[in-house]
């Protein structure tokens, strides 16, 4: 039988607010949108504090300390929660947001319309000028993943929207390979940028990863995330790695469960439901590491992964919404990294400080020399399938018994920033993609919710 680890959990203490560069949480302004700055993201969160695994590598892989690197993590936490506020703020002028520097400490939000600048830097963010919306550089991207469909994309491999360069980039062998793939597409040429590059991901089969599970009596892949449905356990994991009605056993060879569902290509996302004797835990890897939610990290910010055979490494978020064409067919919708990440590392656990934010697909490099590494966010896999994600206890706000207060917002249910809900009464917007948790009522978390 699986074996919990009962480590306390450590709320984030009020100092983590003090961490925050000043400005990046807002000031208050005459702007209708610029209202009086909420408690800040790291606050409000209260998230379970980062598992010491995570902090090393996180200190080892982009050079920090330890003090820098709980300061990233809190600066990265603030600025999520205030590009959602300002991507609700400028609407369809909206084109993107990021965080760089190297404690996350500069957010930049982009928009298409120059009136909205003063508004974006009384919130502490610098603002920029663009020419085309997110909303038309996701549109190209999915006429690009529908033309993937139709045509061969092996000479051209990878493309996603990169906010920072405001363009849809895609890496090609050959330049004319692109070109190709675009006008079948039918993208604006306008859009796009093309990048020569010579990377191959592929699926990192055979591997463990949280902890590490066999398929049949094959290949190897790891642990994604754990989950329930009703109450019914089971764990997340990457679609490659098995199909619905495979079997499975655990790391140490005991009959675990069956799959249930898998994709891939398209998208690579399995769930596997377990027997009783294995029992869903909110920890990654079997350690300290302990998943609070499932909030989504911005482009800039630090994420880990957690693998069997290369164990904790970090980097960052490149692009989200990426599209990789493997051997087996074109996956759309992964998040791109600087992680590294070799075979035996699949399916595993990608976490942005105590946020889960998907399961270990496949890339190209190794840790020895670096890579890419793409992940399946964990989001619509929750979606998809009905799962709940495993937590640490209640919410952040710990508000005790909210009562019936009615309306549409419900726990379990995954919303996408732009969601609307009613709660109590009042109307409120999401600011950040996540599942919501019991005790994260709009009223109690001001990072994901807006009351409008």
């Amino acid at each position: 039988m699986l074996q919990r680890h009962l480590r306390a959990v450590c709320a984030a203490t009020a100092a983590a607010g003090a961490l925050l560069v000043a400005g990046l949480s807002g000031s208050a302004s005459a702007h209708p949108w610029a209202s009086p700055a909420p408690p800040t993201a790291a606050e409000t969160l209260r998230t379970a504090a980062a598992p010491p695994g995570l902090l090393a590598a996180l200190q080892r892989d982009l050079g920090l300390d330890r003090r820098q690197a709980d300061r990233r993590l809190a600066n990265e936490a603030e600025a999520g929660a205030t590009a959602g506020r300002l991507r609700a703020a400028v609407g369809g002028h909206f084109a993107g947001a990021w965080v760089s520097g190297a404690l996350s400490d500069t957010l930049t939000v982009a928009t298409t319309d120059p009136a909205d600048v003063p508004a974006i830097r009384a919130r502490g963010a610098d603002a920029v000028v663009v020419d085309h919306t997110l909303a038309a550089l996701d549109a190209a991207k999915a006429r690009l993943d529908r033309a993937a469909a139709r045509h061969a994309t092996t000479a051209t491999p990878v493309w996603y929207v990169d906010v920072t360069a405001n363009s849809l980039v895609v890496q090609a062998e050959r330049p004319d390979a692109a070109r190709s793939l675009l006008a079948a597409a039918g993208v604006d040429a306008s859009l796009t940028r093309i990048v020569q590059a010579t990377e191959h991901p592929r699926p990192l089969y055979d591997l463990r990863g949280g902890d590490a599970y066999y398929i049949g009596t094959g290949s190897r892949c790891s642990i994604g995330f754990p989950v329930t449905r009703g109450t019914q356990q089971g764990f997340a994991t990457a679609g490659h790695c098995g199909r619905a009605g495979s079997t499975t056993s655990g790391s140490n060879r005991v009959a675990q469960g069956t799959f249930q569902a898998s994709v891939f290509p398209g998208n690579d996302m399995a769930w596997v439901a377990t027997n009783a004797n294995w029992t869903a835990t909110p920890y990654v890897n079997g350690s300290s590491a302990q998943v609070a939610g499932s909030t989504q990290a911005t482009v800039g910010s630090s994420v880990c992964r957690s693998g069997s055979t290369t164990g904790w490494h970090c980097g960052t978020v490149q692009q989200l919404n990426s599209s990789v064409t493997y051997q087996e067919g074109t996956v759309s919708g992964v998040t791109r990294t600087s992680v590294c990440a070799e075979p035996g590392d699949s399916g595993g656990s990608f976490i942005s400080g105590s946020q889960a934010q998907g399961v270990t697909s496949g890339g190209s490099g190794n840790c020895t020399s670096g890579g890419t590494t793409y992940f399946q966010p964990v989001n619509p896999i929750l979606q998809s399938y009905g799962l709940t994600l495993k937590t640490t206890g209640s919410g952040p706000g710990d508000p005790g018994d909210p009562g019936d207060p009615g309306g549409t917002w419900s726990a379990g249910t995954v919303y996408q920033a732009g969601d609307t809900v009613t709660y109590g009464g009042a109307t409120y917007r999401c600011l950040q993609s996540h599942q919501a948790q019991p005790g994260w009522e709009p009223p109690n978390t001001p990072a994901l919710w807006q009351r409008v």
